[in-house]
């Protein structure tokens, strides 16, 4: 396939993701990442000792939009919980000295904030190795008066915001209630997206949504092989072919009723439809993948930008599909600058 645009257009597209605002809504954490040795097995058990040699601590979860945000010259304000704790003390920090605002980060004292914990062992090998994963996690409804100030952290902040991007984790923020504010704060004038862990249902009449390929077919099959959103016919839930992907992105786009969706595929790309119909794109960086955290994430992010600089949903999504390639070559999310992007566009290109 060809891209959707030529290169120039998308060279040209990079200085326009800046000078934007863009408020994230969603589940914050804190990845924290104990690297060390693993030389030997435990006399205990058969596992490896990790002999700590450092500490990584990054904004994770909903944060990572914010920081993508940030990193490409646009102001990103972060709507979210932490708890009263270290770590909530801690991502607020990191989160304010990257340039996020923090001005909707609103402290819930009987939640503990949400932490990832990864133990990675660095050996002689060109890249660590994670070992094992710890996770700190509260999925329990809000507090109806922890939901009302969320919300009307959505309302005040929102209208100051040229989009506002949903991030759900599905840990809890993301309700009904914080979805509704948000499509009535944007009322047909802001850009709305969201990046959605297999509940697309919540995010009907949005301009853009995007998910995974295992939250697509998750959510398909969840919902009856007749009828279906809508009225429509299901399309079979697994997701294999490209006829499969074509028959659900057009599914999904006209149930959801949402301008564009976007599934992404890890080592196999991404699939777009939108009004003008379908688009696959491989992956752009196929040779040096070391860790995929945080690559949807940046998706988002960059999609979101462009939309706001007037890019078609397809040409968003080519951008994003650079960007994606950037950050999975590196430990733990990361952020592409604009002149990384600019790389990966002129490195890359010839692979489509």
């Amino acid at each position: 396939m060809t891209l959707p645009c030529p290169v120039s257009e998308l060279l040209a597209l990079i200085p326009r993701l800046a000078g934007h605002h863009v408020v994230v809504v969603g589940d914050l954490f804190l990845d924290e990442y104990l690297i060390g040795q693993a030389s030997r097995l435990s006399r205990e058990a058969p596992v490896p000792v990790l002999e700590l040699e450092s500490r990584r601590r990054l904004p994770g979860g909903g944060a990572n939009p914010a920081m993508n945000i940030v990193a490409l010259g646009s102001r990103a304000t972060s709507v979210g919980l932490i708890g009263d704790d270290e770590a909530g003390r801690a991502l607020r920090t990191l989160l304010a000295q990257a340039g996020v605002g923090t001005d909707g980060l609103l402290t819930d004292p009987d939640r503990p904030t949400t932490t990832k914990t990864r133990l990675v062992a660095q050996g002689a090998l060109r890249f660590p190795q994670q070992i094992a994963r710890v996770d700190r996690v509260d999925r329990r409804p809000l507090a109806p008066t922890v939901e009302a100030r969320v919300v009307e952290r959505v309302r005040a902040l929102g209208a100051e915001a040229d989009a506002i991007l949903v991030s759900d984790y599905r840990s809890g923020l993301v309700t009904p209630a914080v979805v509704q504010a948000v499509r009535e704060v944007a009322a047909g004038s802001r850009l709305i997206t969201a990046d959605s862990q297999g509940r697309l249902g919540h995010f009907v009449g949005f301009h853009l949504v995007k998910c995974n390929r295992w939250e697509a077919e998750s959510y398909l099959a969840s919902l009856p092989s007749e009828g279906g959103q809508a009225g429509l016919p299901r399309p079979a839930p697994e997701l294999r072919t490209s006829a499969d992907f074509e028959a659900a992105t057009a599914y999904l786009r006209r149930s959801l009723k949402v301008e564009a969706i976007l599934i992404t595929q890890g080592p196999e790309g991404m699939s777009l439809r939108d009004g003008r119909g379908y688009l696959h794109l491989p992956a752009a960086n196929r040779t040096e993948v070391f860790d995929v955290t945080g690559a949807g994430d940046t998706v988002i992010a960059v999609a979101t930008l462009a939309l706001i600089a007037g890019a078609t949903p397809s040409v968003a999504a080519a951008l994003a599909n650079y960007a994606a390639g950037l950050v999975v070559r590196r430990l733990g999310n990361a952020t592409p600058s604009p002149e990384e992007l600019d790389w990966a566009i002129r490195q890359w290109s010839e692979n489509f």
